[in-house]
């Protein structure tokens, strides 16, 4: 079936799209206004018509003693309770925001009144309101229903209330009872009149070559002092330097806060100079986190190694030891801890290819505390044993150690298949060493058959057994077709000098 559309004449089309017009505008207008917040000129009371109200003076912050309601009376004589937040405005103070409690009830004739408690979740602090039903109406009108509006209830953006509405007087098990968020800054009608929101249109840059952080602080009708500060941000925001005030006289509004180092959890915090002020953190490094993992420690007395994170972090920290330089990080077991708290490992050896490995949801980050030449380090070296079917894996330390070998096989992945652990034997230390590897006696060794030791894929790993986490030392394709030396001599030099150059 077709529908055909009646077109109407050109005068009567424009009047009527004048009127399509005329109706958008007040959809749109009284849409506009729906959105945005009530406003009130004062805050007070009111009755529905017919009621005689009046607000009466709590003197007891919260009424917690009740009595039983008479037999006549239900328990749903409180019919509704229905919580809103109002505006309050000022031409040079800006506005502020209050509660409105609407309640609905139905006359009893043991009433006299109302009673609204709105007790903030943050710091308990309560405040309370009362009405009363004249006795004139109270007799004229039991039975029928009030309606009751009360305006006064100071608020602060984005508080957490808990709203009590109880009769007077209180009668048990008559009550009712709703939990309320204030609006904050992120409602486009707070944000753009309630001076408490303006700091977080706090303007800032960060000059790192001075490592100061630059405020200007906004001007506002009406706008109180605010107070600026560095912080760590944890669970709270703590300290990470004096707070700074700005007057809302001050002739520079231009705040500079020094730091020490970008860290992700540095902020800046803003609030203004207002009881219950709810403050805003701002934190303009949250990408820096290289700074986190450079936090490491040794401890030479108990060889401890440990590492604190300065700002929360998720993810996971273990130890790890690179076969050689550009290699990938490979972890040693029993290593990983969580990286929320401080990580710490006891007897850790201190080789330069032992590394910590933190890994986040961002990635992974390796650092090796131990490559400086300062920290004591042992060295391994293969050499011809006094019999030519050997050779000898050789030990050099500063001082006297257990240390540990096996013979492993390259495969397509890792890790290396390894077998054979062989312990080393200790040698009596020398009577005086000048911790030169190259003059000094070994510590220890072991004697390889070297049908096994010389062998395409294989790999010889040492590694010190005194200590709970060591990493170990690789060689790899050792090239045994040297030339062929008399029983006796060793070949300290050629051999492991070339073995120095073959891919780990």
């Amino acid at each position: 079936m077709r529908t055909h559309m009646h077109t109407p004449r050109s005068g009567g089309h424009r009047a009527m799209l004048a009127r399509w017009a005329v109706t958008l505008l007040s959809l749109t207008w009284s849409t506009y206004h729906s959105l945005a917040i009530p406003r009130v000129t004062e805050c007070g009371l009111s009755c529905s018509q017919g009621f005689t109200c009046r607000n009466h003076v709590n003197r007891n912050v919260f009424n917690s003693f009740c009595r039983q309601p008479p037999p006549s009376m239900s328990r749903s004589v409180l019919e509704a309770l229905m919580l809103s937040t109002v505006m309050k405005c000022a031409p040079q103070d800006g506005c502020s925001l209050l509660l409105r409690v609407h309640a609905s009830l139905t006359l009893h004739e043991s009433l006299r009144g109302l009673e609204a408690c709105s007790m903030s979740l943050d710091t308990q602090e309560t405040h309370c309101h009362s009405m009363r039903v004249s006795r004139a109406s109270r007799r004229q009108q039991v039975g029928q229903q009030l309606q009751v509006h009360f305006n006064c209830f100071e608020v602060s953006m984005a508080q957490s209330l808990y709203i009590t509405l109880r009769t007077v007087p209180h009668f048990c098990g008559v009550q009712l009872n709703q939990q309320y968020n204030v609006e904050d800054c992120r409602d486009e009608d707070v944000g753009r009149n309630v001076p408490d929101c303006f700091a977080e249109k706090l303007s800032y840059w960060v000059d790192r070559s001075r490592k100061v952080v630059l405020v200007q602080v906004p001007e506002a009708p009406g706008s109180p002092d605010y107070y600026l500060r560095l912080c760590l941000k944890w669970f709270t925001c703590e300290d990470a330097g004096e707070p700074v005030q700005v007057t809302a006289n001050s002739v520079s509004r231009m705040v500079s806060l020094p730091y020490s180092q970008e860290m992700p959890c540095l902020c800046l915090e803003s609030w203004p100079a207002t009881p219950d002020a709810v403050r805003t953190q701002t934190c303009p490094f949250e990408d820096d986190t290289e700074a986190l993992w450079d936090a490491i420690h040794y401890h030479p007395g108990s060889q401890a190694l440990s590492w604190e994170p300065a700002c929360p972090v998720s993810g996971h920290v273990s130890l790890c030891w690179r076969p050689g330089p550009g290699a990938h990080c490979l972890e040693l077991e029993n290593s990983d801890r969580p990286a929320h708290r401080r990580v710490q490992y006891s007897l850790v050896d201190t080789q330069p290819q032992l590394c910590l490995k933190f890994s986040t949801s961002l990635g992974f980050w390796v650092r090796c505390p131990f490559e400086q030449p300062r920290f004591p380090a042992w060295k391994m070296t293969i050499q011809w044993a006094p019999s030519r079917a050997h050779l000898r894996v050789a030990f050099f330390s500063p001082s006297p150690t257990s240390f540990q070998v096996r013979l492993c096989h390259r495969r397509k992945m890792w890790p290396l298949a390894c077998h054979q652990k062989l312990q080393a034997t200790p040698l009596p230390p020398a009577s005086v060493s000048r911790g030169d590897f190259t003059t000094d006696p070994p510590v220890a060794f072991v004697d390889i058959p070297r049908d096994e030791a010389c062998g395409p894929d294989t790999c010889i790993q040492g590694w010190r057994t005194d200590m709970h986490f060591s990493a170990p030392q690789q060689l790899c394709n050792l090239q045994c077709a040297a030339e062929a030396q008399t029983p006796g001599t060793s070949d300290l030099t050629e051999l492991h000098g070339r073995e120095l150059r073959v891919k780990k």
